[in-house]
């Protein structure tokens, strides 16, 4: 057992976790004020939409709803297009109102949840990377070495075949983990973030023109959707990692910050190790608080979840 992440991570990341989860459902519910995206300036461009979600009668005179991706039509009845509203009805709406907030149609609303959270994401955000920045956790773990390079392939297959690292290698990001944490942090964030200012008329009269450099207003829009789409896929993998390398040991090093490491056999576990976001300066006091390592210990590791 030894001490993995230190409490302003453990702060930051559960912060992360609430600003997502309510930008993501409010987001859904702007977009259901006009769900479909465009590609250019105008949606009055008269080209048809990259997306598009809704409702049409079917050749029996049923109400069907219907995803347009490309020009290719999808039957999504009850989950996209048509699906049951808070009164239990059916009615024509983008996502189903189970994964919006609020439930109801209510886009004002929606804009100051999203509004509201957006800001706290950003604060967030900055505080993590200053952070990891002055505790060296950005240059020494996150940072690919030509190790990590070597070992891609490797990693690939082992990701393939779900084998997962014991003993000293599992308190490090493998060359996966990383490159996956810097693309959300350094790429994936900023864009969605960019984008959505983008959408903003007050930007927009600040900066005139500058959204061309993007294709426009609605592929800004796309752009914004797509990149928050990845970042809910991205998600989606970390907490089936999470889950399947032993969710109460992963779970329980971001609430309390300790973490049980399976030993190989034959291989001491190296005594109070370093938790892996905190600088050479503050190890030490650290390290003494960490507990002594377990004799024995049946888990598998993914390495923790970043804020």
């Amino acid at each position: 057992m030894y001490l993995r992440h230190t409490w302003p991570v453990r702060v930051m990341h559960w912060v992360n976790v609430i600003a997502l989860l309510m930008l993501l459902m409010s987001g859904l519910q702007i977009f259901n004020a006009h769900p479909a995206l465009y590609w250019g300036k105008s949606s009055y461009s008269g080209r048809p939409p990259v997306l598009e979600l809704g409702a049409e009668m079917s050749a029996d005179g049923r109400a069907i709803g219907v995803t347009n991706v490309l020009g290719h039509k999808i039957q999504t009845t009850g989950v996209l297009g048509l699906s049951k509203g808070p009164d239990g009805g059916l009615s024509e709406r983008g996502f189903p109102s189970w994964i919006t907030l609020p439930g109801s149609q209510w886009l004002a609303m929606a804009r100051r949840w999203h509004f509201f959270f957006a800001w706290l994401l950003v604060i967030n955000g900055i505080l993590y990377v200053a952070y990891s920045v002055w505790t060296r956790h950005l240059s020494q773990e996150l940072a690919p070495t030509r190790r990590d390079w070597r070992s891609f392939g490797r990693s690939i297959v082992d990701h393939l075949r779900f084998r997962h690292p014991h003993g000293e290698d599992a308190k490090h990001y493998n060359v996966l983990q990383k490159l996956a944490y810097l693309s959300v942090i350094f790429v994936l964030l900023p864009l969605v973030i960019l984008m959505g200012l983008a959408m903003s008329p007050r930007v927009d009269s600040i900066w005139p023109g500058w959204i061309d450099v993007f294709g426009g207003r609605q592929s800004a829009r796309t752009l914004h959707f797509l990149a928050a789409m990845a970042i809910v896929l991205f998600v989606l993998v970390h907490v089936f990692e999470v889950v399947i390398t032993g969710l109460w040991n992963n779970v329980r090093s971001m609430i309390t910050g300790r973490y049980e490491v399976a030993l190989e056999r034959g291989v001491p576990l190296e005594p109070n190790p370093r938790p892996a976001d905190v600088s050479p300066a503050t190890a030490a006091p650290l390290s003494a608080a960490a507990s002594p390592p377990a004799a024995e210990s049946h888990s598998t590791t993914e390495q923790g979840p970043l804020p």
